[in-house]
């Protein structure tokens, strides 16, 4: 059955139509028409009128969500955070572990592995660590930092893919990993790291072109060694990941790197853990006591951000407000950005021959509808 969704505002990477219409066909993008086109025939017609039409999110960078974690191992918590990932219009999905022992790293994958494909894709998992400075560790646990380990990561993407490995660049073998990982598909990113600018060159001239939470437990810019906030600035095809909860960035932070980076090379995450989507209280993420309060998930003992309890629809309303781009060009950093930066092709714009993945938002960035491969897997 075709479906055609009509009269939405349609916005992908530079293209904005302010009343247009989706043809999808066997769960791709067929056509997008705009207001003065005559329609195609379609066996199931959606109104969308006052929504706007944009690609599903990618959110590459989390933890958890409804009081799950991916890291608890369970196969219902898999499914709740994916299908709950939907309600703020994510699409695609990278589960990201945390800095813990070999043995539970593999329990989560062995899990994911078996998730029933119900809620938003999951095309491959995040490992946060544990290759990290131990200095750095924010809310990560420091009785697991181990040295990079190529082996270790082999290991665990035979049991379920691994497609991005956030470590620390200044790690003993740190360069060795990173090229490693690109020969065998897989993207390697710096966090949890004090390396200066010539620590992370080495990296980066090995294949290293990501950034994970972009200026959070990172050395900062400073006009003696730029540290990776200076490297993320200057290197033009390094891809930061971001969090735009205005908390662990500041708005003038935010506004400062869209105007230098631009939304092509800037990736916006949630990096949300367990208390996402659930009522302030206490919670975990990786063992460690969390309080989640007013928007914010902190370590009960130091006070320490962890994680936080962001959702993809606000984080764009939050730098679309800050900001003041067209939406046609942030629209790159909700998805497309995501895609390039993965490999993942037919993800991340409104095009014939894309994945039918759309989410439908309203005036106040609520999701109405989330769509996975043209069908409708979330209403609001």
């Amino acid at each position: 059955m075709r479906t055609l969704i009509v009269n939405c505002r349609v916005v992908s990477p530079g293209i904005d139509l302010a009343s247009g219409a989706v043809l999808i066909e066997n769960g791709t993008i067929s056509s997008i028409c705009d207001g003065g086109s005559p329609l195609p025939p379609a066996g199931n017609v959606i109104d969308g009128t006052g929504l706007t039409a944009m690609p599903g999110f990618v959110d590459v960078h989390c933890h958890g969500r409804n009081n799950f974690d991916f890291c608890d191992a369970s196969e219902e918590g898999v499914r709740r955070i994916a299908r709950g990932k939907l309600e703020e219009g994510v699409t695609t999905l990278l589960p990201t572990t945390l800095t813990l022992p070999e043995e539970q790293l593999r329990a989560t994958l062995e899990t994911i592995a078996r998730y029933d494909g119900s809620g938003c894709r999951l095309p491959g998992v995040h490992l946060e660590g544990p290759f990290i400075n131990v200095k750095c560790c924010g809310a990560q646990n420091p009785a697991y930092v181990r040295l990079p380990d190529a082996e270790e990561v082999r290991r665990l993407n035979a049991v379920y893919p691994v497609k991005k490995v956030s470590f620390a660049a200044e790690a003993e073998g740190a360069p060795a990993l990173t090229a490693e990982l690109c020969r065998m598909g897989i993207v390697p990113s710096c966090v949890h790291s004090a390396a200066k600018y010539g620590e992370f060159k080495r990296c980066y001239l090995e294949g290293m072109r990501n950034l994970s939470h972009f200026c959070n437990q990172m050395t900062p810019l400073h006009h003696r060694d730029i540290g990776l906030v200076g490297a993320g600035l200057l290197e033009d095809d390094v891809f930061l990941e971001f969090i735009c909860d205005k908390l662990h960035i500041c708005p003038d932070m935010i506004a400062l790197v869209f105007k230098i980076k631009g939304p092509d090379r800037i990736q916006l995450i949630s990096d949300a853990m367990r208390a996402s989507g659930m009522p302030d209280g206490e919670y975990t993420l990786g063992g460690l006591p969390v309080i989640a309060k007013d928007g914010a998930a902190r370590l009960k003992e130091g006070g320490a951000l962890a994680g936080s309890v962001l959702q993809l629809n606000v984080a764009l309303k939050n730098v679309a407000e800050i900001t003041k781009l067209p939406l046609a060009e942030l629209v790159k950093s909700t998805s497309y950005a995501q895609a390039q930066a993965l490999g993942l092709p037919g993800i991340g714009k409104l095009e014939p021959g894309f994945r039918a993945d759309i989410v439908l938002l309203d005036a106040a960035w609520k999701v109405r509808k989330t769509f996975v491969d043209g069908e409708i897997r979330f209403e609001a």
